[in-house]
């Protein structure tokens, strides 16, 4: 079983309950400290930003602070090669094509990104994320990997409306590790909008926290969803959506879903 793959009783866990965390913490009591001090910080974040996205905003800067890969979810800079081949990997295996027009969201320091912009012709990728912060990072990594010349687009954003972008447009969107840390009504409102600036054969896939118990969060940052529930989700605003079962065998521990304009081709047996 790959390290990071979705056990049952991990997915039936609710980490929100004080049980959960109790056990927790006597099975990593060297976690309690980090664990204590993230959540007095974000307490005082949420109380200066009660709205979310101001609020993850904020978070995002004083995670950059300390470390820009960290503050994408990487705790080593192997790590962040390694996801970022992944979701390099696996999108080029389902028809990513240099000629495609690609939007990324949550783009963060570039950890696919760059991947994406080298694999893409100049002008084909456009990354978009709510942090100033990582952006900043996200163009030193850029010009790390000498790809300026691949005119990338790489655009701060409000919201999840996408009212910016032009419509039927994009081959193929992308959002790593973005709604795993969003409410609700942020996931509806990308759902809503995606559809207008994807092509009639285009794609949208999401990675999220998957649960088979109760939905709950986590401090505000991390959010566990049931899979019926996005997919209903993106039924309701008209789109064909399918839990994505070849993601699940990836060094992962997000699950996948792909949504569409057009039905979804049959996955391969």
């Amino acid at each position: 079983m790959p390290k990071d793959a979705k056990s049952p009783q991990k997915l039936n866990s609710n980490r929100s309950t004080v049980t959960h965390k109790i056990g927790y913490a006597l099975r990593n009591p060297g976690r309690v400290a980090p664990y204590l001090r993230r959540a007095t910080r974000d307490a005082w974040l949420r109380h200066r930003h009660p709205d979310h996205v101001a609020y993850y905003r904020a978070v995002m800067a004083s995670d950059t602070r300390r470390n820009p890969e960290a503050a994408v979810g990487s705790q080593t800079h192997d790590r962040w090669l390694a996801l970022g081949r992944m979701q390099f990997d696996y999108l080029v295996e389902h028809g990513l094509r240099p000629g495609h027009r690609m939007l990324d969201i949550g783009c963060g320091n570039l950890r696919g990104g760059w991947r994406f912009i080298d694999h893409l012709d100049a002008g084909g990728y456009y990354g978009i994320d709510i942090s100033p912060d990582i952006l900043i990072e996200a163009k030193k990594t850029l010009t790390e990997r000498s790809l300026q010349d691949k005119k990338p687009h790489l655009t701060i954003t409000e919201d999840l409306t996408l009212d910016f972008l032009p419509a039927d447009h994009f081959d193929v969107v992308h959002a790593h590790s973005v709604f795993s840390h969003s409410p609700l009504p942020v996931i509806e409102e990308c759902l809503a909008h995606v559809g207008r600036v994807l092509t009639e054969t285009g794609f949208f896939d999401f990675t999220f926290d998957r649960t088979e118990g109760a939905e709950h969060q986590v401090l505000g940052e991390d959010f566990y969803y049931r899979t019926e529930t996005l997919l209903a989700l993106a039924r309701e605003h008209g789109l064909h959506a399918r839990f994505m079962e070849d993601w699940e065998q990836r060094p992962h521990g997000q699950s996948k879903i792909r949504v569409s304009r057009s039905p979804l081709p049959a996955e391969p047996a």
